[in-house]
């Protein structure tokens, strides 16, 4: 819980309590990074897009039960890449404060309405 806080008090004071707490946009950062994590591993577009049709293809799934898969999947990545994700986790929230500016800019320009970062 202890990095969960610590992103929390960093996401609230670069964007502010309503976009912290936007759950859609929340959504779409999370599945960005996901995304750009499986294609710096090699994963393909097409592979990645045949992966969304088998998921959106199945029942909705429970979200904290959902959450559990996502941290033992990645869990499992990182041994098979030897990362620490902790160590990984703790070095990108330090990066991530020396970035405010540049993020909330990021924000700024993002398309309203828009799972698109910029």
């Amino acid at each position: 819980m202890k990095f969960q806080k610590s992103v929390n008090r960093w996401i609230i004071a670069c964007f502010g309590p309503e976009i912290a707490s936007d759950k859609v946009e929340r959504q779409h950062r999370f599945l960005e990074e996901s995304l750009e994590l499986v294609q710096s591993t090699g994963c393909t577009k097409e592979e990645a897009l045949q992966l969304v049709d088998y998921v959106y293809g199945r029942d909705i799934g429970e979200t904290p039960q959902e959450v559990g898969g996502v941290m033992v999947t990645l869990a499992a990545l990182c041994t098979s890449y030897d990362i620490d994700m902790l160590e990984a986790g703790e070095i990108e929230i330090e990066r991530c404060w020396t970035k405010v500016d540049k993020i909330r800019a990021k924000q700024a320009a993002k398309p309203q309405f828009s799972p698109l970062p910029q």
